[in-house]
């Protein structure tokens, strides 16, 4: 018997306010908008979204798989109508048994509780008994590390923190089916690989762990099987590198460009993001010329990033996660002062409403020969991103010999070979 099926899932959504609970002053100023425009109804609210297209598959007990794909391919709506919290347009699903499920910061907490009620409430809303949480309660505390803040209320804990709590609470209720989006990316590197630890755990004591990640590595080492999810439908399911490996062949490197003039990039009320692309040398006089998904490994690698400010007074800082091809994270940058060579002159300070370009430059002879994945982060904090875009390009270092006159072989690691200074002297 299967632990999760799901038959011909489909979920649309609609895009704009129709159907949206409104007050007096919005339901007036709509109608007039009707009215000047001659009593249609305006464009955008008839829009509708499929999130979800048709989607089957079978997962069976124990099982742990991974699902992946770009920024809205229907990743987390897929979860949460696992979950029960969204019920789907047509089709059907069945999950068997217990779910505890983790799908966004903070869900099941209550800002004013503290952190020991809440443990409470959480485990009650995912299906424990009182006599469960207590028996499990320092466990719970102990895998999350808040035992100093257990009596402070959860509105003062950090995002990091909540997740851990939250994660730990799920994950001791020893469900049948364990659910976990991306929001395990809050937390930081050392919790993340105790969280996939856990995951392996109860996957390998027979219970079903399903599990949303950018992080490629992860969902190679800890799962058999993986999906990938493009607009809605699933283009695979099969191993985790199969899975992987379509994933990236998709990304939009064949260009080095990423762009959406159109205004549909991902955006908040400040900024938005328009264009993000590679380039392999000096500064071009030109917005093309120079741009590319393949550079040589002797050449200098720009990473430039164009935005557009859409109220004066804003500030705005940038942050570059890179990563290679199989999810190891290589280095993360940002324009604070104590992250640059050069001081990045807007950083801190409010810009007016326009168009930007930032650059973050990657010096020669510093990756190996290899493809790597760029995430692109905008926000008024570095680390506290309103605009995030993961994997929004893929390009590649090319060995192009300038570094293998003396040596041919293969290259010992698989992320950096930087030209380092060396010397030798007499040591008499």
């Amino acid at each position: 018997m299967d632990a999760i099926h799901a038959d011909g899932i489909s979920k649309k959504f609609r895009l704009g306010t129709l159907g949206e609970h409104q007050r007096l002053t919005e339901a007036l100023s709509k109608g007039l908008r009707r009215w000047v425009a001659g009593g249609g109804t305006p464009q955008a609210e008839r829009q509708e979204f499929w999130a979800l297209r048709e989607v089957d598959f079978r997962i069976g007990h124990g099982e742990v798989v991974g699902i992946i794909g770009h920024n809205g391919a229907g990743k987390s709506t897929l979860l949460k109508i696992l979950s029960r919290i969204v019920t789907p347009t047509s089709g059907r699903v069945g999950v068997r048994g217990r779910v505890g499920s983790l799908l966004e910061v903070g869900t099941g907490f209550h800002p004013e509780l503290t952190g020991r009620e809440n443990i409470f409430l959480n485990g009650a809303i995912l299906g424990m008994k009182r006599s469960e949480i207590r028996r499990r309660f320092d466990q719970i505390v102990a895998f999350a590390e808040v035992e100093r803040f257990l009596d402070t209320p959860v509105k003062r804990y950090s995002s990091g923190m909540t997740v851990r709590l939250g994660f730990s609470v799920a994950a001791h209720m020893e469900p049948d089916v364990l659910i976990i989006d991306e929001v395990l990316s809050v937390g930081d590197q050392a919790f993340q690989n105790r969280c996939m630890g856990k995951a392996s755990e109860l996957g390998g004591q027979g219970r079903t762990i399903l599990v949303v990640s950018h992080n490629l590595a992860a969902i190679s080492n800890i799962c058999s099987r993986a999906m990938l999810l493009e607009q809605g439908r699933v283009a695979i399911d099969g191993t985790a590198q199969e899975a992987i490996d379509r994933y990236l062949q998709g990304m939009r490197g064949d260009t080095g460009v990423a762009c959406w003039e159109d205004g549909s990039g991902p955006s908040s009320q400040d900024v938005r993001l328009t264009r993000v692309s590679v380039r392999s040398g000096a500064i071009a006089d030109s917005v093309e010329r120079g741009v590319t998904s393949s550079v040589a490994i002797d050449q200098p690698i720009r990473i430039e990033i164009e935005y557009e400010v859409l109220r004066d007074g804003v500030q705005n800082t940038l942050q570059v996660h890179l990563k290679d091809e199989n999810g190891v994270f290589v280095f993360s940058s940002g324009n604070a002062p104590s992250m640059c060579e050069r001081v990045d002159s807007s950083y801190g300070k409010p810009i007016s409403r326009g168009r930007y370009r930032s650059v973050c430059e990657i010096p020669a002879n510093f990756l190996n020969d290899s493809r790597y994945v760029v995430s692109v982060f905008l926000g008024p904090e570095i680390g506290r991103p309103t605009v995030s875009s993961e994997a929004v390009l893929l390009f590649s270092v090319a060995d192009t010999g300038a570094m293998r006159k003396e040596y041919l072989g293969s290259w010992y690691g698989p992320v950096i070979r930087p030209r380092l200074s060396w010397s030798t002297e007499s040591a008499h």
